[in-house]
């Protein structure tokens, strides 16, 4: 179905306006919440989110979109029971509902998106928002470099330790010029790069499908990659190549048969292996060519605390709390890094194991390998309808696996898949790839 001429999309009612600014509105809040606090604040934050929770449950009311229960994806709703049965144990039960409820937010924008949306909608929204995020961050540094020429602070503070506030405290370095890591409006370079990356991606597939016209795809393609370019950050450059990696995959399992396909997996199993042997065998090498310490950036560091007090209450964790909340940590003492304080464990795996024990983590485990066993197969397997077995692959097939592998492998070195934005695409994803195995662009009306 993919087309180099982009029709005229047909006129959308006011209600389908209003639907689809609100979708694209979520997203942006959900990426850019950083951003966002950086420049009004904590209590101002709260209470956009808020209005938008109400307004997307009254949407849902209204719009009364139609799910089974076998649509429903148990998993997601197991690790959200525990999360919330945890406050009966918590060591901290404040921050378990607060952040509970913080959770619940990310889950209602989550199922907004994939109950009122077709996957192409969902496309569209993820592309106006990533845009939004690209554009404004781009011409804040801009802004930066050309006009103040000095490092930016938010406007709302920031949690560090001392006086003086260190180097990652600020909202922008003022290195656009200088050759170092772009920040952009999130203030930080490592939630820059995923953005940039996941916009590369839907642009890329917008461009496949024939959903945007080439000059503007090819320009915001442009603006994707200069922006994943500035920010460098490590692990999103792992996560890229990764991505790159199943993209392969996923085009080899198309082509060639069954027995092929069996190959195919017998293959990744030997490459999987080895890659761990290298990075077994050869991290002090590894670490220098991506420009990190041996401790990973203080990371190892953090993962033993965090182990060490994980295995006090190994099964059932000290309490749901995404993100940790300062003042009612996990730890007896907070992570601090370069004199700013860590608000989680640096990866979501041991972050769940601390909150809500191996119970979690096996119910966390299970939600994000079932999303991405549905999204193989929907890249892989050609759109079925009828007995027709030749109908074309779609790009848009890929919009699942490839967010889903990026999130997995940002879960290893951040924990915010469980949070904001990366809570959103989980339950998004996990949601919709439940609804609609089958994935392929509208028919134009």
């Amino acid at each position: 179905m993919s087309s180099s001429v982009v029709a005229p999309p047909a006129a959308l009612s006011t209600r389908q306006r209003v639907f689809a600014a609100l979708g694209t509105f979520g997203l942006f809040v959900a990426f850019g919440g950083e951003g966002i606090r950086n420049l009004v604040g904590w209590p101002a934050y709260v209470a956009i989110v808020s209005v938008y929770t109400v307004a997307a449950l009254i949407i849902i009311a209204i719009a009364r979109p139609k799910v089974s229960r076998r649509e429903l994806p148990k998993t997601l709703i197991g690790y959200l029971v525990i999360a919330l049965a945890s406050v009966a144990w918590s060591n901290y039960q404040g921050a378990t509902l607060l952040t509970f409820l913080g959770t619940v937010m990310c889950t209602v924008a989550g199922v907004y998106l994939a109950l009122l949306f077709t996957w192409q909608q969902v496309l569209t929204r993820l592309a106006n928002a990533l845009k939004w995020i690209i554009g404004l961050s781009l011409a804040f540094e801009l802004w930066v470099s050309l006009i103040v020429r000095d490092m930016v602070l938010p406007l709302s503070g920031g949690v560090y330790v001392g006086e003086e506030p260190p180097l990652l405290a600020y909202w922008s370095r003022n290195l656009l010029f200088e050759g170092g890591k772009i920040q952009g409006i999130l203030g930080n370079s490592n939630l820059l790069a995923i953005c940039a990356l996941f916009a590369v991606i839907v642009v890329g597939i917008q461009l496949s499908i024939g959903a945007v016209r080439g000059r503007w795809g090819w320009l915001w393609m442009a603006l994707s990659i200069a922006t994943f370019a500035l920010t460098r950050s490590s692990t999103i450059i792992v996560a890229a190549l990764i991505a790159a990696v199943a993209l392969l995959a996923v085009v080899i399992a198309r082509r060639v048969s069954a027995r092929g396909r069996t190959t195919l997996y017998a293959s990744a199993a030997v490459i999987v292996a080895a890659i761990v042997a290298c990075v077994f065998f050869f991290t002090d090498q590894l670490l220098a060519i991506l420009g990190k310490s041996e401790d990973l950036t203080g990371r190892t560091e953090f993962w033993a605390r965090v182990i060490d007090r994980a295995s006090e209450r190994p099964w059932f964790g000290w309490g749901y709390s995404s993100p940790w909340i300062p003042g009612q940590l996990p730890l007896d003492d907070p992570l601090v890094r370069h004199h700013v304080v860590q608000l989680h464990a640096h990866n979501a795996w041991l972050d769940v194991w601390l909150q809500l024990g191996v119970l979690g983590v096996v119910l966390f485990a299970a939600l994000v390998v079932s999303l991405l066993w549905r999204s193989w197969f929907a890249a892989i397997d050609r759109p079925r309808f009828d007995l027709r077995t030749d109908r074309p692959y779609s790009a848009l097939s890929l919009l699942p696996l490839l967010f889903t592998v990026v999130l997995l492998v940002q879960s290893l070195a951040e924990s915010r898949i469980l949070i904001e934005s990366g809570w959103v695409l989980i339950v998004l994803l996990a949601l919709k790839t439940k609804q609609e195995r089958t994935i392929v662009e509208d028919e134009p009306r």
